[in-house]
């Protein structure tokens, strides 16, 4: 199983569908699992952290018009730009991202506390020298997209966790976002948590410290391995 997939994804998988978006992997056989998700909101459709593919237009036209993109994370940029240009809609970054607009090649603009015209507010997860990430959460429904800081792919997650802190996080986990009580829990890498969404970040948050052993034994065995 290659760690990421590359050239044109031909095809996606669905990873998470509610009455309000969808999200996808664009390359369903990576280790990565990249996913990314599209939020259908009064202003139009959302599209944050894509990988694109192709008929993943389809996936948007359904919930109605590309209103913008949004990046969460520095290291997200993806195909952000290839999307948003396609659109003609700009990319959003939140005010912790800002500094990677020049590495974008697509109008941007800033994002402070709520995305336009929508009930997502922007929250900061992470901000330092070499990690910058913000959450967004949809008051209106409880959903919450975290891109990086938690995942539920396989090298994320140790022992029973339904969803795992970001290995690189694990000694110090963002308990910050254990603040909010989402319904449904978006992330950038493997399928969404669509129900139990609170519990399962609450125990992520809690036990992430005590399991990051056996978490990093873990991926070392499937990556020296597999």
């Amino acid at each position: 199983m290659p760690m990421k997939g590359s050239g044109a994804a031909t095809g996606w998988a669905e990873s998470g569908r509610w009455d309000r978006g969808a999200s996808w992997i664009a390359y369903p056989h990576e280790r990565m699992q990249r996913a990314s998700h599209a939020l259908a909101t009064d202003a139009g459709v959302f599209v944050v952290d894509p990988v694109d593919a192709e008929g993943v237009d389809d996936l948007f036209a359904e919930f109605g018009e590309v209103a913008g993109v949004v990046v969460l994370l520095d290291r997200h940029k993806r195909d952000s730009a290839a999307v948003a240009n396609r659109h003609d809609v700009p990319v959003y970054l939140p005010e912790a991202l800002s500094g990677i607009a020049d590495d974008l090649n697509a109008p941007t603009e800033t994002v402070h506390r709520q995305l336009p015209g929508t009930d997502y507010g922007v929250h900061t997860v992470v901000e330092n020298p070499f990690w910058k990430e913000a959450a967004i959460y949809g008051d209106a429904d409880d959903t919450m997209v975290v891109t990086e800081a938690v995942g539920t792919a396989e090298y994320f997650r140790a022992g029973n966790e339904r969803l795992g802190v970001h290995p690189m996080l694990r000694l110090l986990p963002p308990k910050k976002l254990g603040r909010l009580d989402p319904d449904r829990l978006l992330v950038g890498h493997g399928e969404s948590v669509m129900d139990d969404a609170t519990e399962a970040l609450a125990y992520a948050l809690r036990g992430s410290r005590g399991r990051t052993p056996g978490l990093y034994a873990k991926n070392l065995k499937s990556f020296v391995f597999d």
